[in-house]
């Protein structure tokens, strides 16, 4: 599942420096850097692929702007295997790996379901209420309290 990222591999002007381009953009308009593997925090693909990188034991520092992303290398190391790590970022299943069972994911899903809002007796809004966050139910309920509904 998911799909290969393109990624075209060259020099950064400056030794010690790999630049990586792909074929979708990481960061939108900003630049982002990341000096150390602590920096690299969150779930923004810019972040992700920072990760991965230092991951690699490979890599000192990653600055990612748009679709391209610039690779400082660590001392003494090569630049082997990062171009997967960016082309396979979007792959969440591989061959050879078994995906999850639906039941099991069924389960999870159950048990994570929060309980049906106050003044919920209906059987069809009580289900209804099972799969809206509760952040967003107690937002409702404060509305409706506010216009005396």
């Amino acid at each position: 599942m998911g799909q290969p990222v393109a990624v075209l591999e060259g020099p950064a002007g400056k030794l010690g420096m790999v630049r990586f381009e792909a074929n979708r953009s990481f960061t939108g308009m900003g630049h982002e850097r990341f000096s150390s593997a602590d920096q690299a925090k969150g779930s923004r693909p810019a972040a992700v692929v920072a990760q991965r990188m230092f991951a690699t034991g490979q890599v000192s520092a990653v600055h990612v702007y748009g679709n391209v992303i610039t690779v400082e290398l660590a001392k003494g190391a090569g630049a082997q295997g990062l171009e997967q790590v960016v082309r396979d970022l979007y792959q969440y299943w591989k061959p050879g790996m078994e995906p999850p069972a639906f039941q099991d994911l069924v389960a999870v899903e159950e048990t994570a379901a929060p309980a049906a809002p106050d003044g919920g007796d209906s059987p069809a809004l009580s289900e209804a209420a099972k799969r809206v966050p509760p952040h967003l139910l107690e937002r409702s309920r404060a509305a409706r309290a506010r216009l005396g509904k």
